[in-house]
């Protein structure tokens, strides 16, 4: 995906875009399997891989089959822990495959034999540029593009106002000295700094990828760097912007709240502790804002920070935070039948065409959505942060393709790292073997 590309598309379509949604391509596969379902009733189950939102999302399949009484929409969460192309190919092995299956963008592909070809949906048209480039296998479109999100360091506004005694300024912390500073003025308040979240797709899907990401403004010379580590060919005790991310992270391992036990807290214990400002920055992506909003009694502020890799301002990435498409949903065409895949393409159709769709996906969801006929705005301050992220440009390669294991892999590595049983050596050794045995 062109960064800069879907920065203009994705402003275009989020901020200043007064377009009514139509597009140029008939959806008659649709149109016909639609009618089917009038007059039958049919029930589909969507697999959900972002679990954050399953509450959201069973919430927008009630209010979908309230406008469609005899469609019956059952959201299957995965499993927390379990990657959804882990979750999605037992389904299958069982014979009891979802009809819709929510996957990172890196596992469509595997599902070409399996997943309906969609190409002629009306979506397609009026999906952003960009967004639809992991979904097309073979010259078919065999997912929907479901959410664009952009993560970092989320700071809570009113913890760093306290710090720095008035008008906290985000775009102010372009460097890891600046970013310690702001740690440590928010320790002499009396509050935490950070929270690390030690998941091992937090640590491995998105921290660590920023070494990928930052290595060059263009994705083919970030490309060439991953080809290159699969050669062997990449020495990362001497890569420049690993060692200056790792810096950075051994920083904010010292000012980690749960530095004494790093890999104890869950998932729900950032939002929290940010939520009730018992933290300035919790390292995560706008996805967190339904649960941050849980614990927010202030109706405070929040925006990201990137992650600085260096002391000079001036270095690619030190501005700017990873975005992107991040999910997909695929329609199973082997083992659901013309009536329920007929049920599946409403709902799409429902979410991107439909004021009650659009509002579940934007104001319930808080998703960005792909889609350039949706001219609501975001309402939650992460999204908008990411659009002033995407107004001005500084957005950098969201990962969203590299292999499916990564993020169970490296981020156990990263998590050794975190908790001290390994040291840089290890870390990057156990990098290397992993690019170098990749298939």
């Amino acid at each position: 995906m062109k960064r800069k590309i879907l920065s203009i598309m994705l402003t275009f379509a989020l901020v200043f875009s007064l377009m009514a949604g139509c597009g140029t391509k008939s959806s008659n596969n649709g149109e016909s399997n639609s009618t089917a379902t009038a007059t039958k009733s049919v029930k589909i189950t969507l697999l959900n891989s972002k679990g954050e939102i399953q509450a959201q999302l069973e919430d927008a399949a009630k209010a979908f089959t309230k406008e469609n009484p005899n469609i019956t929409v059952e959201v299957i969460p995965a499993a927390a822990g379990q990657s959804p192309f882990e979750k999605v190919t037992s389904m299958y092995a069982s014979g009891n495959a979802p009809t819709m299956a929510m996957l990172d963008p890196g596992d469509i592909a595997k599902f070409k034999d399996k997943f309906l070809d969609l190409s002629s949906e009306k979506w397609v048209s009026d999906a952003i540029d960009g967004a639809l480039n992991a979904a097309t296998v073979d010259g078919k479109v065999i997912a929907f593009p479901f959410a664009v999100e952009g993560y970092g360091l989320i700071y809570n506004k009113a913890v760093l106002d306290k710090a720095y005694g008035g008008n906290f300024d985000p775009s102010s912390i372009k460097t890891r000295d600046a970013l310690e500073e702001a740690f440590k003025k928010v320790e002499a308040t009396g509050a935490k700094a950070l929270e690390i979240s030690p998941m091992d797709w937090s640590l491995g899907a998105h921290f660590l990828s920023i070494t990928y990401a930052d290595q060059s403004k263009d994705p083919a010379q970030v490309a060439q760097f991953l080809s290159d580590l699969k050669a062997g060919k990449v020495d990362l005790a001497n890569n420049k912007v690993f060692n200056g991310l790792m810096d950075t992270f051994d920083m904010m391992k010292k000012h980690n709240i749960d530095k004494n036990d790093p890999l104890s807290p869950t998932y729900d214990r950032g939002p929290e502790l940010i939520g009730k400002g018992e933290v300035g920055f919790w390292f995560m992506g706008n996805w967190a804002w339904p649960q941050i909003k849980e614990f927010d009694t202030a109706n405070g502020q929040y925006g990201f920070i990137p992650v600085p890799i260096s002391n000079s301002q001036d270095d690619y990435g030190n501005s700017g935070i990873p975005v992107g498409v991040t999910k997909f949903i695929g329609i199973d065409k082997t083992q659901n039948s013309a009536e329920q895949q007929g049920a599946a393409k409403k709902f799409l159709d429902w979410l991107v065409y439909s004021s009650t769709g659009q509002d579940m996906l934007v104001n319930k969801l808080n998703i960005i959505p792909a889609f350039k006929n949706i001219t609501l705005q975001p309402q939650d301050p992460l999204a908008k942060s990411i659009l002033q992220y995407v107004k001005s440009g500084n957005t950098l390669e969201f990962m969203t393709t590299l292999p499916p294991d990564h993020w169970s892999k490296l981020g156990a590595s990263m998590q050794k790292y975190l908790a001290g049983k390994i040291d840089r050596k290890g870390l990057i050794n156990e990098i290397e073997n992993y690019w170098k045995n990749v298939q």
